[in-house]
């Protein structure tokens, strides 16, 4: 069996129980006595030093080196026909070591403190010695904490005080048992997180769930937290009496030394705990709760003298089952129940520190215990997720959204704080629950209406500037921060609505471009009144006069950004145009402005980051502005979709920059249709493709710009989407009506499609599940995928026969 495992066998081929069981007896009971060895080489070795350090170290490394040759135990012994009477020996080893640990340290420390006979590196060997023993206090103070004796719950609390974790009384018994192997529980690491990740999270959670969970239970009975009756009080002075009796011996700089001994020792408690639980889960049950914890959620090992020398520990998946008993009594559960691992816990616990070997070794085992224990769940993501771990209450919504959109999910595991958003009213509001209709028809229009009307038309930019207006800022690093904050949340909010059907990425995307209007101008106005303020005291005339009375400057974004058809991803593409007052002071407020958007870019959801190497658009001066966009496509392109956005000292900037954008657009649109003719799509039609094949989206943005050149379609929209272009060219009779309506159509579905994409599809814009599939056929007003596929090649086609045909149209001028 052994071999079995170590070949990282399947499940299903061993049973318990299926020898005879072991009678409790004072000799069975022996093996147990085996690690109080250690107490006397401890010692021995305090008292001489030398070569005496020998001896603990040699029987710590036997304990290890042997557990192969004295083999496995398999046998039980039957907690229904054994008295608690018969368990006297079994606890006499518990209890001596009890005893034995304090007065082995005090011992030990007083000999190396006080006494001063042995070395320096003498001191150091002994020490590295304790630490290594104090790892054991853990095993006994856990198996002492468990017991229904007040008097043994005590010491069990005081041995823990010993290395400096006494709280771990309240959260082991309280709140792990209650949670192992949710995702509520920072003691059971899921599939794919390193020890180096989980070990500082655990630390943390430990120390704030023990507290939260006594200052709960005081509340419950009306008392206030620091009341006597609190556990803290008790793990305050039972470790603070330590660390007074080391201070004492050896003053503050062995207290430090202390300190690490405990850390130490810590740390190796903490690699077992997540040996023992590691990418085991409880499932979700269709109530809300998970299951009840059975023997399979704890790995097992049966090596007979690793579980002598630590008490049964390795027999963790019993005692998850049955808290309350002793260890002699914990039951071996065989591969049908518990999963096996190839190695003891200290042998697992060793390798768990090298992540990569790690996974490589328990990764496929914890694939086959799902396979076997639970081969109705193809799906585990939402188990494994780092969301589920900070969240555990959104789980249902973690698993939609993983399901539904890679992206989205992406989001989540990387800052789970999103997920509260789903719980504002701002959100819930809208998103109505299933149920309250007459049919569910009715209740999807009445989602979407309610959605497509707050996030298009109440919550405008205005209402958007308003909302971050009233987060307090000092300044405008502060504001950055606030508006990418501001602005990450109602992204996801949107992309959720999205996902599910609310809204179509049409709709989302005014809403996505409203969002970045009211976050660029609430950074700017920021960065605005901090660069006034350091002028005018950094101004030595006291007649300073403020340059934006002679001028002014005006910020205008461009693209999609502009026409209203921002997606997750955009580009933050931004131009600065000043007119009148001095050119080197807009020239220096302009170059803040870029500073402070490349840092709201940064960890934001909706733009892309704006990398640190790239070259920025200049700042240009309204009069260079006409002789800079002369004869180059790509610069006059950037025109035909430039919203002015925010002004700084003169508001008729934004006026006299629209009138020499459009008196420089005029003669464009030759340029534009050269542009169209060199970037005719070569790919093949298909849903990674919309943008460079032919007929797709770049085709369709080039020829409505065209439309919008020639024609002057749309004067007085400064960033016509190319949907309102094709439709405004036909109701004018610029061009066939029919022709005006598929073009129009196909730009929405282009646009829909390339949005929902970018929301819902992962990095690569992978399509693979059924539930990614529908979200993004839905969105494009198919039922199925497959039709969607087909809809493309035929909308691709049908298009780029349109656009070609512009060219030999007779326009009206």
């Amino acid at each position: 069996m052994a071999e079995q495992r170590a070949e990282l066998g399947g499940f299903g081929a061993g049973t318990a129980g299926t020898e005879a069981a072991i009678q409790p007896s004072i000799w069975n009971a022996l093996p147990y006595f085996i690690s109080l060895a250690i107490f006397p080489l401890v010692a021995t070795a305090a008292i001489h030093g030398g070569w005496w350090i020998a001896g603990p170290f040699l029987f710590l490394w036997i304990g290890e080196g042997l557990e192969t040759l004295v083999g496995v135990e398999e046998r039980n012994m039957d907690p229904k026909k054994t008295l608690e009477r018969q368990l006297f020996w079994y606890k006499l080893a518990i209890w001596l070591w009890a005893v034995l640990w304090p007065v082995t340290l005090v011992f030990s420390l007083w000999q190396i403190l006080v006494v001063g006979r042995l070395s320096i590196w003498e001191a150091v060997l002994v020490a590295l010695v304790l630490s290594s023993v104090a790892q054991a206090s853990f095993i006994v103070g856990h198996e002492l904490i468990h017991r229904r004796s007040v008097w043994e719950r005590r010491i069990g609390e005081f041995l823990l005080a010993s290395v400096s974790y006494p709280h771990y009384a309240t959260e082991h018994t309280s709140i792990h048992h209650a949670l192992a192997c949710t995702p509520g529980d920072a003691g059971s690491a899921p599939k794919g997180q390193s020890f180096w990740r989980y070990f500082p999270r655990e630390l943390e959670r430990n120390l704030i769930e023990a507290w939260c969970f006594e200052r709960d239970r005081l509340v419950r009975l009306h008392l206030p937290v620091w009341h006597y009756t609190n556990p803290f009080w008790r793990y305050f002075l039972e470790t603070a009496a330590w660390y007074a009796l080391v201070y004492w011996m050896g003053g503050a700089w062995v207290v430090l030394i202390f300190a690490i001994a405990c850390a130490s020792a810590i740390f190796s408690m903490k690699l077992i705990n997540y040996v023992q639980h590691y990418g085991l889960r409880r499932i979700r049950l269709p109530n809300g709760r998970f299951e009840r914890v059975q023997p399979w959620h704890s790995w097992n090992a049966s090596y007979k003298l690793t579980n002598w020398l630590y008490y049964n520990m390795q027999r963790h998946p019993d005692h998850h089952v049955a808290a309350s008993r002793r260890y002699p009594l914990l039951q071996y559960h065989g591969e049908d129940k518990a999963p096996q691992l190839p190695g003891s816990y200290m042998k697992m616990a060793g390798l768990a520190l090298v992540p990569r070997r790690w996974f490589q070794a328990v990764d496929p085992l914890v694939d086959s215990w799902r396979a076997h224990f639970y081969p109705q769940i193809d799906d585990w993501r939402a188990y494994d997720s780092p969301a589920t771990a900070a969240r555990p209450e959104a789980f249902e919504a973690i698993v939609e959204i993983i399901g539904a959109a890679p992206r989205l999910a992406a989001w989540v595991n990387r800052a789970p704080e999103l997920l509260d958003n789903l719980k504002e009213k701002e959100f819930t509001d809208l998103d109505l629950p299933d149920g309250f209709g007459p049919d569910p028809a009715f209740e999807k229009i009445a989602r979407r209406g309610l959605a497509r009307v707050y996030w298009t038309r109440e919550l405008g930019v205005a209402e958007m500037k308003e909302q971050i207006a009233d987060v307090p800022v000092q300044d405008a690093g502060q504001a950055v921060e606030a508006a990418r904050n501001w602005s990450n949340d109602k992204v996801f909010q949107i992309g959720v609505h999205t996902m599910r059907g609310n809204l179509s990425p049409i709709e989302a995307g005014t809403a996505l471009s409203n969002v970045a209007e009211a976050s660029i101008d609430a950074v700017l106005s920021a960065v605005e009144e901090d660069f006034v303020v350091n002028a005018v005291l950094s101004a030595a005339d006291e007649d300073y006069t403020d340059p934006r009375a002679k001028g002014g400057v005006a910020v205008a974004v461009l693209g999609d950004l502009a026409s209203g058809e921002a997606s997750p991803g955009a580009e933050l593409d931004v131009m600065f145009v000043y007119d009148g007052g001095p050119a080197e002071y807009y020239e220096a407020l302009c170059r803040r402005f870029l500073d402070a958007l490349g840092a709201l870019s940064h960890d934001n959801l909706l733009f892309s980051p704006v990398p640190r190497s790239r070259e920025a658009k200049p700042v240009r001066s309204l009069s260079d502005l006409a002789e800079h966009h002369a004869g180059s496509a790509s610069e006059l392109l950037d025109l035909t979709r430039a919203r002015c956005i925010f002004t700084s000292g003169d508001p008729d900037i934004c006026k006299r920059f629209d009138e020499a954008r459009c008196e420089i657009l005029a003669p464009g649109a030759e340029l534009i249709a050269e542009l169209r003719e060199a970037a005719g799509g070569e790919a093949e039609p298909g849903l990674l493709s919309i943008d460079d094949m032919r007929g797709g989206l770049r085709e369709v943005e080039f020829g409505a710009r065209f439309l919008q050149l020639t024609h002057t379609v749309a004067p007085d929209d400064p960033a016509p989407s190319a949907s309102s272009v094709f439709k405004t060219a036909g109701s004018r009779g610029l061009i066939p009506v029919d022709a005006a309506v598929r073009l129009a159509e196909a730009a929405k579905m282009w646009r829909n499609l390339r949005g929902i994409l970018r929301l819902v599809a992962d990095d690569g814009f992978a399509v693979e599940t059924a539930e990614v599939k529908a979200v993004i056929a839905r969105s494009c007003g198919t039922d199925e995928f497959d039709a969607l596929t087909a809809t493309i090649r035929e909308t691709a086609s049908r298009t780029a026969a349109d656009i070609d045909a512009l060219d030999g149209m007779t326009l009206k001028r």
